[in-house]
């Protein structure tokens, strides 16, 4: 069967992009993902019933419905939890912000390669006066990172960025509040997550080319015997900080990025935390394994 395209979108009335199919005309969830990170299915409305209907997902294959794809508009579906949790965080920065009105430094997850910095105020500059915008780049080669930094002259400017994904030289891009601002006092943020909820079939060459997307990669590490979960380590700690918190979807599968603990971090505190994550053995059990590892 010659490839075919689906049209997808994150909400009804936006315009969608098109996401290719495989030989036998079910789409990969991971293939939506890496245009929509953090989807977890699709929807679509019957032309019949007007009413939304799910698309049929089986161990992360996406089937198209009776009558096939066709030219209908298939909408993002995303966890619940997960929206619910970026709604409050949202809430809490615009009451936050609408305190002292002033704007801060956004972080621009996702940019291609070749974006440069009069790219950036090329495109923001539609949305207000931009004020300051920059592509981290390797300091060796120049190359870019993959993401960069945006700042506006007006705060409802900023916050209306910040609400919205862009899609920057032919893909879509996050922009963002780096997270907690790190203050004098404070140690320094650490390069480096923990991805919980891996299962056997990732590889380090899977989380290194899902995660170059967000940012330069230095290092994937998954521990052996297999325990569930990775560590994935960034060139900018600005990147890892911003992952934090989030569900993303890799080969089909939800996982959960969260701060990596220091070596020197309560060992309790690192047991509870791969028992959440973790699956196939007790949490004391992976606890002691783990302990064993670091």
């Amino acid at each position: 069967m010659a490839e075919m395209y689906i049209r997808v979108a994150e909400e009804e009335n936006e315009e969608p992009m098109e996401i290719p199919s495989e030989d036998d005309g079910t789409v990969l969830l991971s293939t939506v993902a890496a245009q929509f990170p953090g989807a977890c299915g699709l929807r679509y409305r019957s032309p019949i019933s007007q009413c939304m209907r799910g698309v049929r997902l089986v161990e992360g294959v996406l089937h198209p419905p009776e009558n096939g794809w066709g030219n209908l508009v298939y909408v993002v579906n995303y966890p619940k939890d997960n929206k619910r949790k970026m709604d409050e965080i949202d809430a809490s920065s615009a009451k936050i912000k609408r305190g002292d009105q002033k704007t801060s430094d956004l972080i621009v997850l996702g940019l291609p390669w070749k974006t440069t910095e009069q790219d950036l105020k090329d495109y923001f500059g539609a949305f207000g006066e931009v004020i300051m915008a920059q592509v981290k780049r390797d300091v060796k080669t120049g190359n870019s990172k993959g993401f960069g930094f945006v700042r506006f002259a007006d705060w409802e400017t900023q916050n209306k960025v910040i609400n919205q994904r862009h899609m920057i030289d032919g893909r879509w891009c996050d922009c963002k509040l780096p997270n907690s601002k790190q203050g004098p006092d404070e140690p320094m943020r650490s390069r480096k997550v923990f991805v919980g909820r891996c299962t056997e079939d990732m590889t380090t060459d899977d989380l290194r080319q899902f995660f170059m997307q967000y940012g330069e990669v230095t290092d994937v590490f998954i521990p052996k015997p297999f325990r569930a979960f990775a560590f994935v380590t960034f060139a900018d700690d600005q990147v890892a900080s911003s992952l934090c918190g989030e569900d993303l979807i890799i080969k089909g599968v939800s996982v959960h990025i969260s701060n990596a603990e220091p070596k020197h971090s309560n060992s309790r505190q690192m047991m509870d935390r791969v028992g959440r994550f973790g699956n196939g053995f007790g949490a004391s059990e992976r606890g002691k394994r783990l302990m064993r590892v670091r």
